[in-house]
């Protein structure tokens, strides 16, 4: 009887310590961060959190990057998206060297389509800025005056002004994770052309993107940055899509057959006709606007400058 008592209480022991490493296990897998990309430095990238500071996310062939599409539905995307500027939440667990290994990465449509824009280039420039800022002040007088001599319509000037704070705050916002993008070093770059309303890679070029990526592999926390460009010939939305196709076809070749990570590729940026480098009026200016730039990027703080 005293036997069969010790192997009850062994019994129950050990399926209590079974259930407290079952929720020890259930909890490490379910850390949650939220905050911003401010870097990408091959399979990792760093978050700035409100609570923690700078924290460092290990990227894995099983991480999930997800957009929700409604409450029960979410759209499942390449790493790629994941670019400096972009606000995420991201699940996972913490290994030895305190990185948060990531299960699953999550953001918002929205928030994709501002952090594209900053790679873009369609952020706000510093010119832009200083003149949104005096639009700015100029629309405060003007409050001011109107709340002098309309008192009738103080709450409408009031939600105007809040209106004017808000639209300063994004502006900040915008421009300091625009100039996040000037952290990094230029260490290679090829530029391949397109014929017109041609979007596929000539073979002329594959030797010089080949070199890129070999080249890119030895330099740590590499990152490749692609952006496609069209000449002004036909409608914006053509030039667009033409841009984007070359972008995207170019960053394929090197996953594909350069043997780049996902991890370490940009989002292909689309540029449609902007920064053309030669004329328009020309078939030889058109041809060199049809292009898309390749180049190998490193951060600063790892370069040490």
């Amino acid at each position: 009887m005293q036997n069969d008592r010790v192997r009850a209480a062994v019994s129950v022991g050990v399926i209590f310590a079974a259930f407290l490493l079952l929720c020890s296990t259930a909890a490490a897998q379910n850390d949650k961060v939220k905050g911003v990309i401010n870097g990408r430095n091959g399979a990792t990238m760093t978050v700035q959190t409100q609570d923690s500071g700078n924290l460092t996310v290990l990227l894995t062939d099983s991480t999930q990057v997800l957009e929700p599409e409604g409450v029960f539905r979410k759209k499942h995307l390449a790493m790629t998206a994941l670019v400096p500027g972009l606000s995420v939440e991201v699940q996972g667990s913490y290994n030895d060297q305190n990185q948060l290994v990531a299960d699953r990465v999550t953001f918002h449509g929205s928030d994709l389509k501002t952090a594209q824009d900053i790679q873009a280039g369609v952020t706000p420039t510093e010119e832009q800025v200083q003149q949104s800022q005096k639009q700015i002040q100029a629309q405060e007088q003007q409050i001011k005056l109107q709340q002098q001599q309309l008192q009738a319509e103080q709450q409408a000037s009031a939600e105007h002004a809040a209106a004017i704070v808000a639209n300063k705050a994004a502006i900040a916002a915008a421009n300091k994770r625009f100039g996040e993008l000037g952290d990094y070093n230029i260490l290679g770059e090829v530029t391949v052309l397109f014929g017109n309303d041609k979007v596929a890679v000539e073979q002329q070029y594959e030797p010089q993107l080949l070199q890129l990526a070999q080249q890119a592999k030895g330099i740590t926390g590499y990152v490749i940055q692609v952006k496609g460009y069209a000449s002004q010939v036909g409608s914006a939305a053509l030039n667009q899509k033409l841009s984007t196709e070359r972008a995207e076809n170019v960053t394929n070749f090197l996953e594909q057959q350069g043997q780049i990570p996902l991890t370490n590729i940009l989002a292909p940026g689309a540029m449609g006709t902007s920064k053309q480098v030669a004329p328009d009026t020309t078939a030889e200016g058109q041809a060199e606007n049809r292009r898309v730039v390749v180049r190998i990027l490193q951060n600063k703080g790892i370069a040490g400058t």
